[in-house]
């Protein structure tokens, strides 16, 4: 099984379908890594829709998802549910954070993060605008998150870094 990547090593690359809710509008549209280059990006594994602190830990970043905008960066949640499921959480949430589909965790694998029984351990991964992973969490339980402080701290950390911005 893969290692988790350690801060200042590339973050593995991916490409997977995802929703994101604009108003009442959802677009279906392929996420790619590569596509982020040039801005930070927060990546946020999270074991499933619409459960309890799963939806606390969303609903947390996208009451403050202005504050991750001002500093440059985007937020993209990754889980093994499929598309629907995801399109149901945000509409019944308000989410406008992109939510990605990793069906056979495949990408979660690549990053280290899956148990045996348990799936995808929550985690959090703030990458700068080189694709590097400059920061990590993986919750060995997942009952708890970290909070969008601790995120906007790490990305206010990076702002001044030229890897940063690409």
């Amino acid at each position: 099984m893969a290692r988790a990547p350690e801060p200042g090593t590339p973050a593995p690359d991916f490409t997977l379908p995802g929703v994101q809710l604009d108003q009442d509008t959802a677009h279906r549209r392929e996420f790619r890594l590569a596509d982020a280059a040039g801005s930070p990006l927060v990546l946020v594994f999270y074991p499933g829709d619409d459960t309890l602190v799963c939806t606390r830990q969303l609903c947390s970043y996208n009451s403050e998802l202005h504050q991750f905008t001002e500093l440059g960066a985007t937020v993209w949640c990754i889980s093994g549910q499929d598309l629907d499921s995801h399109e149901r959480f945000a509409r019944k949430r308000g989410l406008h954070l992109p939510l990605l589909s990793d069906t056979g965790e495949a990408v979660a694998r690549a990053y280290g993060i899956t148990a045996p029984g348990i799936g995808l351990r929550r985690s959090v991964f703030v990458l700068d605008g080189a694709g590097t992973v400059r920061w990590r969490h993986v919750a060995l339980a997942g009952l708890t998150f970290q909070r969008p402080d601790t995120l906007l701290r790490q990305l206010a950390a990076l702002g001044s870094s030229p890897a940063a911005r690409g």
